[in-house]
């Protein structure tokens, strides 16, 4: 393009633009409306507004303290004068002459009783009018690239090139969902004509985002979908005795999962299924169930968890379900289960991974472990991944990889909200459990206070007394940690309110609590740390748990009581909501308790919410309305977060998008 020499593209770059693609492409951040030409007589302080005038006088002074130099054009439309001023511009002077007439924009201010104008934009009345007297688009800069410069830039590619863009839309879409064509689009979104004009290529450019974001999820349904998968059936009286022996009756919703997963299995094609439930809704019920029903038809099944330690907890919970020897029909015998994790002792691992090879392992369970080149299954036909968000995409298909098209259940104990799910989980069959088991006590939860601590850390000496455990949770890890570092953080750091779980923890132990035992946690311990610090707590060698965000998922301690969670402004509801599932687990009354840094603080909007509800799915269309998709998406893809006009949380223009 002419005008873009080298050290405009070294500019460019740092924008990450490099083709006139990109720059098409990169909207404004804002608009100025100077649309509106105003009299100078009329002006009023505080106004943005556009005015012709001519220049009566130009002139430049130095400042009383002489560390500026500033320069002065009064100006006229014989209504009335208005001062324009420039500090540090000597260049204004080589540009400004008297009598010149001009097109100026900017905001109204006051310097000793007068209205001036600082630093205005302006142009030559008969110069094309890109920076005035128009909508004006203001564009995000880097260091040393000028508004006007990259506006005029801007002005050129889009008036060259956005006609020369094909149409991909067909024209019944474009009528249909009220469009406006994509070069016109284009050149409006840069530069509108009206304020109705940028809303309709607002909108044109947002459905595409979101149309072209549909079709590329459901082109991957419709590629799985044609795959073959084995059917896997059994009969009624069989699933009723499997059901019979269970500790617990099913909710309607475990019953309405467990009939998806059923059809899946039975439907000749793999099953794509996300199962997302509560926390302690019943998920692993569900999996044991899909898991007896496969592996009753001679076939194998892996599980596969986040860390060692909920592996373990799995492991330990199907082994229950599935191998118990008070039940003679048990679809499994219990060495036909193993546990496969970092910490498997060598011997022990080769036994596994020949039991996996020929066939006699029925059901392994086990981190990233299972995913290795060593692991060979005969005939994978059923695999399972826990808080599916941990893994990546790349993991969830190197665990399919291990069988021939098996089918897959992703399971999450995070709520997503509808739009996520019509969207970025739209390759994925999904069924919700939105029901807790009978007996399931609702969690108590209370905003408490900065200053009322003593009376949390008198209920904690009170449920520690009765045999139970809390947990206390803090934003930093330790203190000084800026919010780069942190866990979370959404504000500047704050001196003392800023608590850090190192430093907490060591005065926790030797001031508050000095009789008990106080654990600590943290992301910058080892991975085999963490589990050696979660196993003392789940032994009951810590009275007390301080941790960061780390705890936040899949941990069952059924004897925790109490959550605490301090700079609770500082976290998102998904993760207090979280937080708040590590209690409750057993049949004593739990309680969370939320600690802002600042009293003030006590009214946030998303405490309050907590409050109101325990509805993990209300909490989740909540939060992603305040704070974005970041906190449901986890590792699944990139691009969602980068959408430039569409909002995932548009349901309207998802919804007409999918018609």
């Amino acid at each position: 393009m002419r005008g873009i020499g080298p050290k405009q593209s070294v500019l460019l770059e740092k924008l990450n633009l490099y083709t006139i693609e990109d720059m098409i492409y990169y909207f404004p951040r804002r608009y100025d409306d100077y649309s509106e030409l105003r009299l100078i007589k009329d002006l009023k302080f505080g106004e943005e507004v556009t005015i012709l005038a001519y220049i009566k006088s130009i002139s430049s002074f130095t400042s009383r303290n002489k560390n500026r130099k500033i320069i002065q054009a009064v100006v006229s439309d014989d209504t009335g004068n208005i001062q324009l001023l420039w500090f540090n511009q000597d260049y204004q002077l080589r540009y400004l002459r008297k009598n010149m007439f001009l097109s100026i924009s900017g905001k109204i201010e006051q310097y000793m009783g007068r209205l001036v104008m600082y630093h205005p934009e302006y142009e030559q009345v008969e110069q094309e009018q890109l920076n005035t007297k128009r909508i004006v688009p203001v564009y995000s800069l880097t260091a040393r690239l000028n508004q006007r410069w990259l506006r005029r830039m801007m002005y050129q590619i889009v008036n060259q090139w956005a006609p020369k863009i094909p149409e991909f839309m067909t024209e019944y879409i474009l009528e249909d969902a009220d469009l406006m064509d994509l070069s016109t689009a284009l050149k409006e979104i840069h530069f509108p004509e009206t304020a109705a004009s940028l809303k309709k290529a607002r909108s044109r450019l947002a459905f595409d985002e979101i149309f072209l974001l549909q079709l590329g999820v459901l082109k991957q349904k419709l590629e799985y979908e044609r795959l073959t998968g084995r059917i896997f059936e059994v009969e009624d009286a069989w699933l009723l005795d499997q059901l019979v022996h269970l500790p617990f009756e099913l909710t309607h919703a475990q019953q309405l999962a467990l009939q998806d997963l059923r059809q899946d299995l039975a439907s000749g094609r793999p099953m794509n299924r996300l199962l997302q439930g509560d926390v302690g809704s019943g998920k692993t019920v569900i999996a044991a169930l899909g898991i007896s029903i496969v592996v009753k038809n001679g076939a194998q099944a892996a599980f596969m968890a986040p860390t060692s330690i909920l592996a373990e907890q799995h492991y330990a919970s199907l082994k229950q379900l599935l191998a118990n020897e008070a039940y003679e029909n048990a679809p499994l015998q219990e060495d036909e289960i193993r546990l496969l994790i970092g910490d498997t002792p060598s011997k022990e691992r080769e036994a596994i991974l020949a039991g996996l090879a020929e066939g006699s392992v029925k059901l392994v369970i086990g981190t990233h472990a299972l995913i290795e080149d060593p692991v060979q299954f005969k005939d994978l036909q059923v695999a399972i991944v826990d808080e599916q968000h941990r893994f990546g995409v790349a993991q969830r298909s190197a665990l399919r990889d291990k069988g021939n098209n098996p089918h897959l259940m992703v399971m999450t104990a995070t709520p997503i909200p509808r739009s996520l799910a019509l969207t970025i989980y739209g390759d994925l069959d999904v069924t919700v459990m939105n029901e807790m088991p009978p007996g399931r006590q609702t969690v108590s939860t209370h905003i408490v206070y900065p200053t009322e601590r003593e009376r949390i850390y008198n209920l904690i000496r009170s449920q520690v007394g009765k045999g139970y455990q809390a947990f206390i949770i803090y934003p930093l890890v330790e203190q000084g940690e800026s919010d780069a570092d942190s866990v979370v953080g959404n504000g500047e750091p704050n001196g003392d309110e800023n608590m850090a779980a190192v430093e907490e923890q060591q005065r926790l132990q030797s001031e508050i609590f000095p009789n008990l035992h106080v654990g600590l946690l943290h992301g910058r311990l080892r991975p085999d740390e963490k589990e050696i610090v979660m196993r003392k707590f789940r032994d009951r060698e810590f009275d007390i748990l301080v941790s960061t965000s780390v705890v936040e998922v899949g941990v069952d301690i059924p004897n925790a009581t109490v959550m605490v969670v301090e700079g609770a402004n500082r976290f998102g509801l998904a993760q207090l909501h979280q937080f708040r599932g590590r209690v409750g687990r057993g049949a004593a009354q739990s309680y969370c308790i939320l600690i802002p840094e600042t009293s003030d603080q006590a009214e946030n909007e998303r405490l309050l919410a907590m409050e109101k509800t325990n509805d993990g799915f209300e909490l989740a269309e909540y939060d992603l309305r305040q704070r974005g998709p970041g906190e449901f998406l986890g590792t699944r893809q990139s691009g969602y977060t980068n959408l430039r006009l569409a909002s995932i949380t548009d349901i309207q223009l998802i919804e007409k998008a999918q018609v």
